[in-house]
């Protein structure tokens, strides 16, 4: 069917639109505010210390913050006493996706998802691609004024599958994340994330009542590299991703392959085998390709000999479903099935020119492929 809605708000991140019937920003009602403009409320997961500090409880960072101070990620703001974020309800990008973009191939293929950010990150990574947004402050980009329901209902209006927390890190607009994701449910649409997956138990607990999918960037597999390329820490992460499988949400992977960080095979042999024994075999994983930019321009692109290595590995350990991304073309886009190897999806980019699962079957032998279709 006709889309009836893009938004092309392309001041703050570096991404290629879904093709879809276009409009206005101004014609969906979104108006562009002033620089830094934004809707402070009341933040969750926090405590009150002495003299005024508090000690905010989202992520693994637990920063302590005191008065006018804000927190690492550069969104939570202490203001007398009190914990507030300063990202909800002005999202600094909005799009339509194809869902395939997330990456997500397990998920709903071919399908739209409307996709918001805000400004602000709870990682420092070295070779972050939308760093424009990640790496600063709501009260330093431009954001438009969207609310929770309004969100919902321009994606209900756009005939999106699913409403989509992206860009930059969910985690850090958990507030506006969860009330979007709450009225995107009651309009019978699908909620997703792609996040680090540094978040605290607590708040992801009651975050996954609301969650579909959820992609998580796993860096690499040594607190090593996560402190060194992220200042971070892997622990957590892996947390998360144990949680997610637990609470019934579609779980994929992503990994940036890095030249000379993290492409080492012991390395990726090790987190393979962590998956399959942890999350199961059918958790498909996404090598994708390194391009030099933000504070790793010095490093090549990753060879594709490399990518295609890793998904080697990936396949000796068990995993089911590995897949090569951003080399347009290459034969590891596509899906085969586990059991008798025919061609299920058929990708080029984000477009799908053949689906061969029926009813979450191989169209061909029948066997029951992992994922949500419908």
């Amino acid at each position: 069917m006709k889309k009836a809605i893009l938004f092309f708000l392309l001041f703050a991140l570096h991404v290629t639109p879904y093709t879809l019937h276009v409009v206005h920003a101004q014609e969906a009602g979104l108006q562009k505010q002033e620089l830094g403009k934004t809707h402070p409320r009341e933040a969750m997961y926090y405590r009150r210390l002495a003299e005024g500090s508090v000690q905010c409880q989202l992520c693994p960072r637990n920063c302590p913050i005191p008065p006018g101070g804000t927190g690492f990620c550069r969104v939570r703001e202490n203001v007398k006493g009190t914990l507030y974020t300063n990202a909800f309800s002005n999202p600094t990008a909005v799009h339509i996706d194809p869902i395939e973009k997330k990456p997500f191939f397990h998920f709903l293929p071919a399908t739209a998802s409307f996709s918001i950010a805000t400004a602000g990150c709870n990682l420092r990574c070295l070779f972050c691609q939308n760093w424009e947004i990640s790496q600063k402050s709501p009260k330093e980009t431009y954001n438009f004024f969207l609310t929770p329901e309004a969100a919902a209902g321009l994606a209900k209006k756009a005939e999106c599958a699913s409403v989509a927390y992206t860009y930059s890190e969910p985690t850090n607009f958990y507030e506006y994340m969860l009330a979007c994701a709450i009225e995107v449910k009651k309009l019978g649409l699908k909620n997703v994330y792609h996040s680090c997956g540094y978040i605290n138990e607590k708040p992801l607990k009651e975050l996954v009542k609301y969650l579909d999918a959820a992609n998580i960037d796993l860096k690499g597999f040594s607190e090593d590299y996560y402190k060194e390329m992220s200042s971070a820490s892997l622990a957590p992460v892996l947390e998360t991703l144990k949680a997610l499988k637990k609470n019934g949400v579609w779980v994929e992977i992503t990994n940036l392959v890095i030249p000379t960080k993290n492409d080492d095979p012991e390395m990726i042999k090790e987190m393979c085998a962590w998956v399959v024994k942890n999350l199961g075999p059918d958790v498909p994983i996404h090598f994708s390709r390194f391009y030099p930019q933000y504070q790793l321009k010095n490093l090549p692109p990753t060879p594709v000999e490399a990518l295609e290595k890793a998904v080697e590995i990936a396949r000796s350990q068990g995993v089911l479903y590995c897949y090569i991304g951003n080399v347009p073309g290459h034969p590891a886009e596509d899906s085969y099935c586990h059991n008798c190897g025919k061609l299920l999806i058929d990708r080029f980019g984000y477009q799908i020119s053949a689906n061969n699962i029926v009813n979450g079957r191989c169209k061909y032998c029948k066997a029951q492929i992992p994922g949500v279709w419908k």
